[in-house]
């Protein structure tokens, strides 16, 4: 029997490259989509005849609405080992097996810095100017020797980048509703005693949350009041946990100096998104998970995923 599998958001058309399908290609017709579907109707019915769909991480809803429309769809792959997006009871109500594949910290690690980076040395305003013809320097540079970083979450990404910001000869702090002493002393950083002394004595804040109940909206108006600003935000973990509006209010009336932010709350962003335009922004687009050892990790565990549910032994199992 043949199947057809959907790859979608191959924006860069690039998930047979990285991955070999050789090994179900007798079995499995791969076809990848290289634009975002905008809509429900309008991915339910572009995948209606697919028995397999690639999803990368949480930017494609599978709510049961949608999962009621494909009858033909039997194995749901999900890049990465954790997807909220996703309506597993529905999944398993429509006979739909919801598999995963790995994902490595380094990549979001790495591009926090990236932005981290280009925030504090204007390197984005700078080098337009020099292509452009315009100003020889026009921009002083933050320091971050002897700065201090705050880390909103220390786990396995937070921990990393906090390794990063010691070996700049930073002062790094960290707070979670979570976090332990022991914790942060095993990383090498202090405890803050709360979320609004980290706020208040940051020159850099990074976001390194899961998002739940708990951390949804955590930074809001008030959050962004204690900021000083002179202080720069970098999210590149999930955009509810920041208000998106308190954000733009702030970059706007320019009470912290600058965000560097990677996720939003609608991606793609439409054109006339004021993300798109708000002043003091260093803005990617979802680039956190987006690096060569990933895409090679998560399509050739796809492939993985998709030989070991053929063979009537499904692995890496989400729900």
């Amino acid at each position: 029997m043949q199947f057809r599998c959907a790859v979608l958001d191959d924006f860069q058309n690039v998930a047979t490259a990285f991955g070999d399908w050789s090994p179900v290609s007798d079995r499995v017709e791969v076809v990848t989509f290289t634009e975002h579907f905008a809509t429900e109707d309008e991915l339910a019915e572009a995948i209606a005849d697919f028995d397999f769909v690639v999803t990368l991480r949480e930017r494609v809803p599978f709510p049961a609405s949608l999962l009621n429309r494909l009858p033909r769809l039997k194995l749901l792959i999900a890049a990465g080992m954790r997807n909220s997006v996703i309506d597993y009871a529905a999944a398993r109500a429509n006979g739909v097996t919801v598999c995963g594949t790995q994902s490595s910290s380094t990549p979001p690690v790495e591009l926090t810095w990236a932005l981290l980076l280009g925030l504090a040395r204007g390197l984005v305003q700078e080098s337009g100017a020099l292509r452009d013809g315009g100003p020889w320097q026009s921009t002083v540079g933050a320091d971050l020797h002897g700065r201090r970083l705050g880390l909103l979450g220390l786990g396995r990404i937070g921990g990393l980048v906090a390794r990063v910001g010691l070996a700049f000869g930073m002062e790094v702090t960290a707070w979670s509703q979570n976090l332990t002493k022991e914790r942060a002393e095993e990383v090498g950083v202090h405890l803050a005693a709360s979320k609004e002394e980290l706020l208040a004595d940051s020159d850099f804040v990074s976001v390194h949350l899961k998002l739940g109940d708990r951390t949804r909206g955590l930074l809001g108006a008030a959050e962004f009041a204690l900021l000083k600003p002179t202080a720069y935000l970098v999210n590149t973990s999930r955009a509810a946990i920041v208000d998106q509006d308190a954000l733009l209010a702030a970059l706007h009336e320019g009470r912290i100096a600058g965000a560097g932010i990677d996720v939003f709350d609608v991606e793609p962003l439409p054109a006339g998104h004021p993300m798109r335009t708000a002043p003091r922004l260093l803005a990617t687009p979802h680039l956190g998970y987006v690096s060569r050892a990933n895409y090679e990790r998560y399509y050739g565990q796809a492939v993985e995923d998709i030989q070991a549910y053929l063979a009537g032994e499904p692995v890496r199992i989400l729900g």
